[in-house]
């Protein structure tokens, strides 16, 4: 199944929504032979494990979409979220070392199903770094029997149980933590502490090294049309100057106003259930459409079903995107990106892109991990909680006019660390 090449690693994925894959993005230049890993749905998977795989996926996706029905969703999606999640951090004294019922369920399949040994066994044909995103896969090496090292990223901000290994004091996995709290985390779980590395969210190449000017100049371009009352740059020129050098000449224009159209970016989750959400979002904009202040993006994903019906909906300066397969998807999405002036998403590992300027309005949270994400975007300034969907056209325009936009993209932008894949490739390549 597996080649052989010097100097490369075993990069690891699972396909379940986007954000373990879209984590696994920026490595694929040190992935052996140029491709990610997809620990469900490998060449030569058995049939057994794929099953155990779809199972808990399907399980997952069922959950989320059903969370939106009054009373009845929200009690039972609360009763799944236990399973996974994150207690309070204080007290600081306060170590939580016991293993959850979703962990204990991992191993007993290890034990009983012998889930992943088959998956490893093709790994260990050519014993590379294996560095996943994704815990299971990095259990899975360490219970049978995985020589190489092994190193797991952690795409959230902070992390439940699950996140560290039955026995977390003789475990040999490196861990690359986005956040100090999530290494934090780990430490109270019982992970050694020189087996964690506060290294920063990953993000794509194109993003980051060696576009730090393209990513300036798209912020600056930005601050033009979320500040247009200059309510922001009035107040905190010298800290956009600072960080972005000499500031363009719209800055300084004499008169106040929008520049161009303002592009908002609704990104709908892998399990898709924030589609009502964008429904109510493309009606309310309607007059500020017609106005000539918003253009509409509704980023679909893969659920092209999903885009054709919302695309019968769509008028003038509304688009949606939809793309065939995940691949495409994220090249896609980072296209989009470039352009989008405000990107509207549930707080999953989006919330990191805040880092590229970009200010986030948040969707409700779908499970804990998803909580704790929003708390701490909210903490730094780089987003803020949705209005009322059917109320877009009223609070939005708002924001903008006073500056509240600009104030969270500068505040992404200072804030979080962007250096993240260089720091995990040095870790794993030692250069």
């Amino acid at each position: 199944m597996f080649g052989r090449t010097k100097n490369k690693a075993w990069v690891v994925a699972v396909d379940m929504g986007y954000g373990h894959q879209r984590a696994a993005l920026p490595f694929r230049d040190i992935a052996q032979g140029g491709e990610i890993v997809t620990a469900n749905d490998y060449k030569g998977i058995l049939e057994s494990d794929k099953n155990i795989w779809r199972d808990s996926q399907r399980f997952y996706e069922v959950i989320s979409r059903f969370k939106k029905f009054p009373v009845l969703g929200d009690f039972v999606f609360t009763i799944f979220d236990k399973f996974q999640e994150i207690r309070e951090f204080y007290p600081s004294n306060e170590t939580i070392n016991a293993p959850t019922l979703q962990l204990k369920q991992v191993y007993r399949l290890f034990e009983k199903k012998c889930w992943g040994e088959d998956f490893i066994s093709e790994l260990s044909k050519n014993r590379l770094p294996l560095v996943t995103t994704f815990f299971i896969p990095a259990y899975m090496a360490e219970y049978w029997g995985y020589r190489g090292p092994i190193y797991l990223i952690i795409p959230d901000t902070d992390i439940s149980r699950a996140w560290a290994p039955l026995q977390p004091k003789k475990s040999k996995i490196i861990y690359c933590a986005s956040t100090k709290r999530a290494a934090a985390r780990l430490e109270r779980y019982g992970v050694k502490k020189d087996h964690i590395k506060v290294t920063g969210f990953p993000f794509p190449r194109e993003f980051t090294k060696g576009n730090a000017a393209g990513a300036k100049k798209d912020l600056k371009r930005r601050l033009e049309v979320l500040d247009p009352n200059r309510r922001y740059l009035e107040q905190y020129g010298k800290t956009v100057e600072q960080y972005l050098g000499k500031q363009s000449p719209a800055f300084s224009r004499s008169k106040p106003g929008f520049t161009r159209r303002v592009s908002l970016a609704f990104a709908i989750g892998g399990a898709g259930a924030q589609a009502d959400i964008a429904e109510d979002v493309m009606e309310s904009v309607k007059p500020l459409l017609r106005d000539g202040i918003l253009e509409l993006h509704i980023i679909a994903g893969i659920h092209t079903k999903l885009a054709e019906d919302l695309k019968k909906k769509a008028g003038s300066h509304i688009f949606v995107h939809s793309s065939k397969n995940k691949k495409r998807y994220f090249e896609d999405f980072a296209k989009i990106l470039r352009t989008t002036d405000i990107l509207w998403t549930k707080p999953s590992e989006l919330v990191f892109y805040a880092g590229l300027g970009v200010p986030l309005i948040l969707a409700p949270p779908v499970g804990s991990q998803e909580v704790s994400n929003r708390k701490w975007l909210l903490d730094i300034g780089a987003g803020i909680d949705q209005g009322k969907p059917n109320l877009t056209h009223q609070w939005l325009p708002d924001l903008l006019k006073e500056g509240t936009l600009a104030e969270a993209a500068m505040q992404g932008f200072i804030e979080i660390p962007k250096d993240g894949a260089e720091n995990i490739k040095k870790l794993v390549c030692g250069s």
